[in-house]
């Protein structure tokens, strides 16, 4: 019997197959590099709605909880309003709150008093270890968001207007410095996701 003789694989053969390896090669890398992007981009997604949502919640606690209780001023001569807001003020809300967990027991209010103050486009709250503070007191700041554009509140009276300060204009004495609004309409406008809104009802 005949026997064929064995054949190779020709060079023109291997530098084909080369090559075709080499492409898928590349394509292969081209759709990891993009899964690995997309990935990414969906993490810092992720972290950028829990921070809005971190955000939201922590102005919603503050002011659904917020408390009759004026803070005296760091000099110790007066007092501040329980709720303070006005669009000249260097904050954006200043409010006295309730509902500041104490597991550990320590000697101390479980009230709160938080500030939340806008420097260029970071939100910050910022807080400290006793209602009544004074400069020998150390301020716990945090930021707790970016990019943000403006942070606005309107806020419901009992006669039903709604105003953007507070308190409302004229209202003096022991009074006003105890005053709390029905409810406050939250406006957050950042600049990736525009105007966020919320309204919140203020513990009576």
């Amino acid at each position: 019997m005949k026997r064929c003789p064995e054949r190779g694989f020709t060079l023109i053969e291997v530098l084909v197959a080369m090559a075709v390896f080499g492409v898928l090669t590349i394509l292969a890398y081209m759709a990891l590099g993009q899964t690995l992007s997309n990935a990414d981009m969906l993490t810092e997604r992720m972290d950028r709605l829990q921070s809005i949502q971190r955000t939201m919640r922590y102005l919603t606690t503050d002011l659904s909880a917020a408390a009759p209780r004026p803070v005296r001023n760091q000099l110790g001569d007066g007092y501040s309003p329980s709720i303070m807001i006005s669009p000249s003020n260097d904050f954006a809300l200043a409010v006295t709150h309730g509902g500041w967990s104490n597991p550990a027991g320590l000697p101390r209010s479980t009230q709160q008093r938080s500030v939340y103050l806008l420097d260029e486009g970071r939100l910050l709250r910022v807080y400290y270890n006793v209602l009544d503070a004074t400069y020998s007191n150390d301020a716990i700041s945090t930021e707790i968001l970016t990019g943000v554009q403006s942070l606005e509140f309107r806020l419901l009276q009992d006669t039903g207007e709604t105003i953007n300060q507070w308190p409302p204009t004229g209202a003096v004495g022991n009074s006003a410095l105890r005053m709390r609004p029905r409810a406050v309409e939250i406006i957050l406008t950042l600049e990736d996701e525009g105007e966020i809104r919320r309204i919140v009802e203020v513990a009576s």
